[in-house]
């Protein structure tokens, strides 16, 4: 296995980010430092992150209902409550992408790494649903807009899934994964958002799960999520 993978999927940091500490210098395997992310290991080597032994744990995947004013980290240096704050585990877990503050709703919280670059990667496209009330009525020729692709400030979004639920309010499918995306394409029709709510990703609805609340994922779950991000 990829040095970089066995770190992500033992907990220590998404893939990315142990590619990065894989690259400072800061983990040894056998007693010698390496510092290329596809170098091989396999369960049993001594690797050692900043003196640390990295020991794999059993993969969580968790299902958050976030609510107003948590932070979508794995902690928050300041007076806001982190979203990690709000599942019971003693796991090394991580947000899989991220939610605003001032959104609500679903949110994934894993130690799997590969599985999170999965469904954040703009490759595999994953959905995910968001229920949005408006500033002012929606009108279709602006729903229209929004299914077609509007153009932002960093490119036009692709195409979304979007329908009417009321005077003020719609429920809007992409996968694509910009910073505030909904909020910036509601902008870009002439209104605004004036509140956001993720219910689903991929194949996992949010439910009846409460606010704040959080839940492990079975593995059936987490073979969906798997099959929502495999290769077309």
């Amino acid at each position: 296995m990829r040095l970089a993978k066995y770190l992500a999927h033992a907990g220590v940091a998404s893939r990315r980010k142990s590619e990065s500490i894989i690259a400072a210098g800061r983990v040894r395997v056998g007693g010698r430092v390496v510092t290329d992310p596809a170098h091989g290991v396999e369960i049993g080597d001594d690797i050692r992150v900043d003196g640390h032994a990295v020991v794999p744990e059993g993969r969580e995947v968790w299902m958050v209902n976030k609510p107003l004013d948590v932070i979508s980290t794995a902690d928050e240096p300041g007076k806001r409550q982190a979203v990690v704050d709000l599942v019971d585990s003693t796991a090394r877990l991580y947000p899989v992408g991220r939610l605003d503050a001032d959104s609500i709703g679903l949110i994934l919280l894993t130690n799997d790494g590969e599985l999170a670059n999965r469904l954040t990667h703009p490759r595999y496209g994953v959905a995910k649903t968001y229920r949005a009330t408006l500033r002012k009525p929606v009108r279709d020729d602006d729903l229209q807009r929004l299914r077609t692709g509007v153009k932002l400030e960093d490119g036009p979004t692709a195409p979304a899934e979007v329908r009417r639920l009321g005077e003020r309010e719609i429920e809007l499918t992409i996968r694509e994964g910009r910073n505030r995306q909904v909020r910036r394409m509601a902008e870009a029709v002439g209104n605004q958002v004036v509140a956001l709510q993720r219910i689903s990703m991929g194949s996992l609805r949010l439910g009846r799960l409460g606010l704040g609340r959080s839940r492990l994922l079975d593995e059936r779950e987490v073979e969906r999520l798997w099959e929502d991000a495999a290769d077309e």
